[in-house]
């Protein structure tokens, strides 16, 4: 399947009352990366670690679809054999039980992360600074649904270009004045952030995620893999 142009040409969002920035209802121009930019370097040795922060009230399938995406086995080019190739971990204020799970890291004693995932949650101070430091090391923090809030509230989406859940967007644009929230698009990257929009768009968006580090052959298995037919994550 032939890659189709990355950088989209759409109508930005508009302003309304006293300068309030409207969401647009079409995909904006930066909502994907172009093609020399979208590969992401693989570790020269080990595993690619991926940091899912949890809290109160964590929607679990924003993290779980991500999840089995990053834990299915797939071979590297050249090879036949599917190996592993990410470690996931959860990490949160504390290692005390939250939302039904234990985390294994505080913020405290969490290791370099190459991804960080945000799904939807209560949050805290705690996790917005968390997600200051780690972003200046991370490759990709990526959000998923309501998750791009804390991106927000953490001011790593200021004049930048985001989504979120579909049903959320006006809200957020009331809240988050200077992010250009965009509807109709399952997920926006860009410069080491990556929103999505809700719950199951978050698979699409750690499938490209999966493209940029190997290939979309590779991306391509893990969806086979995992039964999932939505082809909305090839760009």
């Amino acid at each position: 399947m032939r890659r189709r142009q990355f950088l989209q040409s759409a109508t930005v969002a508009a302003f309304g009352v006293a300068g309030t920035r409207v969401a647009s209802s079409q995909p904006a121009r930066s909502t994907l990366l172009p093609a020399e930019q979208a590969a992401l370097p693989r570790p020269e040795t080990g595993l690619i670690k991926v940091a899912c922060a949890i809290s109160r009230n964590t929607t679990k399938i924003d993290y779980i679809g991500p999840e089995a995406v990053f834990q299915t086995y797939f071979p590297r080019a050249g090879s036949s054999r599917p190996e592993k190739q990410f470690e996931i971990f959860t990490v949160s204020e504390s290692t005390e039980p939250v939302s039904g799970i234990v985390p294994d890291y505080s913020y405290g004693t969490v290791p370099a992360a190459n991804i960080v995932i945000v799904p939807a949650q209560i949050g805290s101070p705690a996790l917005h600074e968390w997600l200051r430091d780690v972003h200046r090391t991370s490759d990709v923090t990526m959000s998923v649904c309501t998750g791009a809030r804390h991106l927000a509230l953490a001011g790593l989406l200021k004049d930048r270009t985001a989504t979120t859940h579909h049903k959320s967007i006006d809200g957020f644009a009331k809240e988050f004045p200077d992010v250009q929230w965009v509807r109709a698009v399952r997920f926006v990257e860009g410069d080491k952030l990556a929103t999505s929009g809700g719950l199951t768009a978050g698979i699409d968006l750690a499938l490209r995620i999966v493209e940029r580090y190997f290939s979309r052959d590779q991306a391509q298995f893990v969806a086979t893999h995992l039964e999932y037919d939505g082809k909305r994550w090839m760009v």
